[in-house]
């Protein structure tokens, strides 16, 4: 099987089910940006990372497929597709949990960065932010599954969170922000 189709040439791609869109439609930027934050994630894991992060960043790509297939699926109830749920949610909820347990609480922002790991999960975190961005942009005008955004919110706080783990592991110290001072 050939990798080219030639069937996008003219700006149009199909969604699971047959469906032509543009390939700038807003479904399009949802799962485009999914497909995006999950490629960050992979090149998070060819830094040193603890083995807990290793094996949740693992989970997580699998269920960012599942995502990106719940997002290029017309919402019906037809569709008979594996879709994020409230026990992926719970998942993240507990990692969070686990990972915060093992922190200093914050006491004011923090700069992105640190090690390598640790930057490039701030990174992702803020491609995680667009893709709820956009997630949330298309429920405005299509139906999609409410676990979607909620997912993607809770991701982008386990992401925050596993930067912070990473660079704590990696003994890596966070930089606070700090105001300008008024003159």
């Amino acid at each position: 099987m050939k990798i080219y189709t030639k069937k996008g040439d003219q700006g149009y791609t199909s969604l699971f089910g047959g469906a032509n869109v543009e390939k700038n439609s807003l479904r399009i930027h949802a799962y485009g940006t999914v497909d995006e934050l999950n490629s960050i994630i992979g090149m998070v894991l060819t830094h040193s990372l603890s083995d807990k992060g290793k094996k949740m960043l693992n989970e997580i790509q699998s269920q960012l497929f599942v995502l990106g297939a719940d997002l290029a699926t017309l919402h019906s109830k037809e569709a008979k597709i594996e879709r994020i749920g409230s026990g992926d949610i719970q998942k993240l909820e507990n990692w969070i949990d686990e990972l915060e347990e093992d922190l200093p609480a914050l006491t004011s922002f923090i700069l992105p960065g640190g090690s390598p790991a640790g930057a490039t999960l701030h990174m992702a975190r803020t491609v995680c932010r667009r893709a709820e961005r956009n997630t949330v942009a298309l429920k405005q005008n299509d139906p999609i599954s409410a676990e979607t955004v909620i997912y993607l919110n809770r991701l982008s706080d386990l992401l925050f969170v596993l930067a912070r783990y990473e660079n704590r592991q990696a003994g890596e110290p966070e930089t606070p922000w700090q105001p300008r001072k008024k003159k």
